[in-house]
């Protein structure tokens, strides 16, 4: 006769995320369930990174809503010199910090603080960014003040890219007027952007 096992007995099986390519191709992310945690498919990703292969190695990259760090993470297995990942829920934050440790990143800091927040306190940044991601969750509606204020700012390099995640039922984001549509696409419920901050054709 097969026993039943309690709910109580059972271990949950932790929520991952793994990175898709570079160095760390195949390794797990954990992540913890937190409201608006909402990981980038390994599809998109896909999507995202073959759109950026050209800009990663030595890239600078800010994970501005980080969450589980997918995007972060996968930058830096892909060959990002440095990533700043901003996340405002401390349990993320410790998951963050332990993948950090386990895959032996150490070209990376956490800041655990409200995007927001954070973009006003860079007053005099140290550096500016070549690679910015932003998927916030989808119920916040943060990116219209994010991005005007990331453009206002002095984070972000002339030929930055910005890759945004938004919802593909909300109305179109109006981003920045000096910033220009590179990439577009629609994946199920979810639809995702890279712009570049100047508008100014690179030569």
């Amino acid at each position: 006769m097969t026993k039943s096992i309690s709910p109580q007995a059972k271990q949950r099986r932790p929520n991952t995320v793994r990175i898709i390519g570079g160095t760390h191709r195949t390794r797990k992310l954990n992540f913890p369930d937190a409201p608006g945690l909402r990981p980038t498919s390994d599809r998109i990703r896909e999507t995202l990174f073959n759109w950026l292969r050209d800009d990663l190695h030595g890239a600078s990259c800010l994970d501005l809503f980080a969450g589980s760090g997918a995007l972060g993470f996968e930058a830096l297995s892909r060959g990002a010199s440095w990533v700043d990942f901003v996340e405002n829920s401390v349990v993320a934050k410790a998951a963050l910090t332990e993948a950090l440790v386990t895959l032996h990143f150490t070209n990376a800091a956490i800041h655990c603080e409200e995007a927001l927040r954070w973009i006003a306190r860079q007053l005099a940044p140290e550096k500016a960014f070549d690679i910015v991601f932003l998927d916030p969750p989808f119920t916040d509606n943060l990116l219209p003040q994010v991005c005007r204020k990331l453009a206002d700012s002095a984070l972000l390099k002339p030929t930055a890219k910005i890759y945004i995640e938004t919802d593909a039922t909300a109305p179109q984001l109006a981003v920045p007027a000096e910033w220009q549509l590179l990439k577009i696409k629609r994946a199920g419920n979810v639809s995702f952007g890279l712009y570049r901050a100047s508008a100014v054709a690179e030569i």
